[in-house]
C-alpha cells in the first residue's frame, strides 16, 4: 500500500497507489486545461476573498471543532486558527442539507451491507455447488467490495448516516468489526484531519505530497497475499499495548497521559482480533476455508478500485493552504460506483460541510458548483491529472498544484 500498514486505518482512509507518504476520502478538455496552470510554490492559491457560509456552528459543519480553553498552551491554541473558505450556502438550505434520514440511511447502509452478503453468500454457495473459477471469480468481486467499507465506517464515525442516533452506533461497530477498523482511533485521527486538513503536523492523517506507481498497484492491489500477516501484526501490536511500536500518529493521538482513552483503543482491537481470528479457526476445523478468505482476509483481492477511488481525494494537491477546493478534489462517478463508494467522490463538499449526510452530497455539489473548480470526470480523467501534477513535481520539485478557481460567485 505504500502506507504503514495500519489496522485503523489512515492506509485505508486515504489509500494509495504505491505512494511514498509519511503516513497515514466534458472532463477530458477542463482537465488538461486546469493542467496547464503552473503555479510556483510561492505562488498565490486563487483569487477569491473567503466567503462565510451562514449557520458555521461545529455541530452544523460535522467538523468536531474545539474552542480553546482556560490554560491552553500558544501551540495547541495556534492549531485553532485555520480559517477555511467555505462556499456560500444560506442558513435555510444549509439546515434541510444537514438533515439525518433514518429511510435514507437503511437503503444506503443496508443496501451496501447487503451487497456483501450477497457476494459473500455467493461464494460460499458456490464453493459447494458450482464450477472452481465462478467461486474464484465471486472471492475477487467480494474482495473489491470489501475494500469499501472503510467508506462506510468514516460516514458513520460522523454520524450522519442515520437520524436515529443510536442506529449509527450499532451499524458503526458492525461495519468497524467487518472491515477491521477501529473508530477510537479514526475518531481521534479525523477530527483532526477535518480540522486541520494536509496542514502538519496537526493533520498527519494524509500527507502530501505523495509519489504513485502503477507497479505497486499492479503487484498489490489485484491480490495481496502478505495482507493477512500486515492486518493481524499490526492489530497484535495494539492489543499487546505495545505502543512503543506504534507509529508517531498514534502515540500523538494516543499519548501515555490518557490511558482510559487508550485503553478503549487497545479493547476494541482486542475484539476485532479475537473475533475474526475466531471465525477463521472455527470455519478451518469444519473445513470451511472458503469463510475467511469473504469474512476475515477478504482484502487480499481487489484493492486497485478502492486505491484509485480514495487515493484521489487529496493526491497532487497543496498543504498548508485554507481553502477545501485546493486541497480536496470532488470528481463524478457513475451511480453505481458511487453508491458503493459512498459519495465520497463529492469529497471537497463533505470537507465544507462534513455535517451533510453522504446521500446528500450531490445536492450540495449543484448548490455551490459556480464557485467550484472543474471536476473530473470518473477516475481516467482524474488519475491523468493527478500523474501529469506528478511529473511536474519529478522535474521541479518546488512546483504545487493550484485548481483554477472562478473568479466571483454570485449569490441568488
Amino acid at each position: 500500500m505504500g502506507t504503514s500498514p495500519h489496522e485503523n486505518s489512515s492506509a485505508a482512509v486515504t489509500g494509495s497507489l504505491g505512494a511514498s507518504e509519511t503516513h497515514v476520502p466534458g472532463a477530458g478538455a477542463s482537465t488538461n486545461a486546469a493542467l496547464k496552470t503552473e503555479v510556483r510554490s510561492d505562488a498565490k492559491p486563487g483569487a477569491n476573498p473567503a466567503v462565510a457560509a451562514d449557520a458555521l456552528s461545529p455541530d452544523t459543519l460535522g467538523i468536531m471543532a474545539a474552542e480553546p480553553t482556560p490554560g491552553t498552551t500558544s501551540v495547541e491554541a495556534a492549531k485553532l486558527r485555520v480559517k477555511w473558505y467555505r462556499c456560500k450556502v444560506s442558513r435555510e438550505e444549509l439546515s434541510k442539507l444537514n438533515q439525518r434520514s433514518d429511510l435514507l440511511g437503511f437503503l444506503q447502509t443496508v443496501g451496501f451491507l447487503g451487497l456483501l452478503a450477497m457476494t459473500a453468500g455467493l461464494a460460499i454457495y458456490s464453493w459447494r455447488h458450482w464450477p472452481w473459477y465462478v467461486t474464484a471469480g465471486l472471492v475477487v468481486l467480494n474482495g473489491h467490495l470489501w475494500h469499501f467499507l472503510v467508506n462506510g465506517f468514516h460516514e458513520l464515525i460522523h454520524d450522519s448516516v442515520f437520524k436515529t442516533k443510536w442506529l449509527n452506533q450499532i451499524f458503526l461497530r458492525v461495519v468497524a468489526f467487518l472491515g477491521w477498523h477501529n473508530h477510537h482511533w479514526f475518531w481521534a485521527s479525523h477530527t483532526e484531519h477535518h480540522k486541520y486538513t494536509l496542514h502538519p503536523p496537526d493533520d498527519l492523517e494524509v500527507t502530501v505530497p505523495q509519489h504513485y506507481q502503477i507497479r505497486s498497484l499492479l503487484l498489490y492491489g489485484i491480490v495481496n497475499v502478505k495482507q493477512p500477516y500486515e492486518q493481524v501484526s499490526e492489530y497484535l501490536k495494539t492489543a499487546l499495548w505495545q505502543f512503543e511500536k506504534k507509529d508517531r500518529w498514534t502515540n500523538q493521538l494516543f499519548p501515555e497521559s490518557e490511558p482510559e482513552r487508550r485503553r478503549d483503543y487497545v479493547r476494541w482491537s482486542q475484539i476485532v482480533l479475537i473475533g475474526h481470528l475466531s471465525i477463521a479457526a472455527v470455519s478451518l476445523a469444519l473445513g470451511w476455508w472458503i469463510v475467511p478468505l469473504v469474512i476475515t482476509f477478504p482484502k487480499i483481492f481487489g484493492n486497485w478500485l478502492h486505491i484509485l477511488c480514495n487515493s484521489s481525494q487529496h493526491a497532487g494537491l497543496p498543504d498548508n493552504v485554507a481553502d477545501f477546493r485546493l486541497c480536496c478534489r470532488t470528481l463524478y462517478l457513475n451511480p453505481v460506483l458511487q453508491f458503493v463508494y459512498w459519495h465520497m467522490n463529492y469529497h471537497t463538499e463533505h470537507h465544507m460541510f462534513a455535517a451533510v449526510p453522504c446521500y446528500r452530497l450531490g445536492r450540495l455539489h449543484r448548490i455551490i458548483k459556480a464557485d467550484m473548480p472543474e471536476c473530473p470526470r470518473g477516475l481516467w480523467a482524474t488519475w491523468h491529472q493527478i500523474f501529469e501534477i506528478q511529473r511536474k513535481q519529478e522535474a521541479d520539485s518546488g512546483y504545487r498544484y493550484y485548481a483554477p478557481l472562478p473568479e466571483k460567485v454570485l449569490v441568488g
